[in-house]
């Protein structure tokens, strides 16, 4: 049996992030699903640009603030307390906009945990 109990302000946030990136499957040693906790600034990007995955399934719960996610069909407002969901092959960009007042507080879970991103051009 395995289990791991710590507090995610311990995590050390990963280097070199547009945003604050604390990864709890690093700390846990997940194999099957990328689970990471973002603090981002209003003018930041959750850490890739527009892109999209073949077949990573990403899911984003906001526990504060508001998230923007742009996607080809528009930008989706995802509020505290609500969730998006992305499937394979559909590109987004997950961020907070400049005009924000305050940060965005994320839980952003990728499954499976496979390095399967593509980036996308909107044009």
């Amino acid at each position: 049996m395995g289990y791991h109990h710590f507090a995610v302000d311990d995590i050390e946030p990963t280097p070199d992030r547009p945003s604050v990136q604390r990864s709890i499957s690093d700390a846990a040693g997940l194999d099957n699903a990328a689970v990471n906790v973002y603090e981002v600034a209003p003018g930041d990007d959750i850490p890739l640009a527009y892109h999209y995955h073949d077949d990573q399934e990403e899911l984003f719960y906001v526990l504060s603030g508001t998230l923007a996610v742009e996607t080809p069909e528009g930008t989706y407002e995802v509020d505290e307390n609500e969730v998006f969901v992305v499937e394979p092959d559909s590109p987004q960009r997950a961020h907070n906009p400049e005009s924000a007042t305050e940060s965005v507080k994320t839980i952003v879970i990728g499954a499976p945990a496979v390095d399967d991103v593509h980036p996308y051009d909107p044009e």
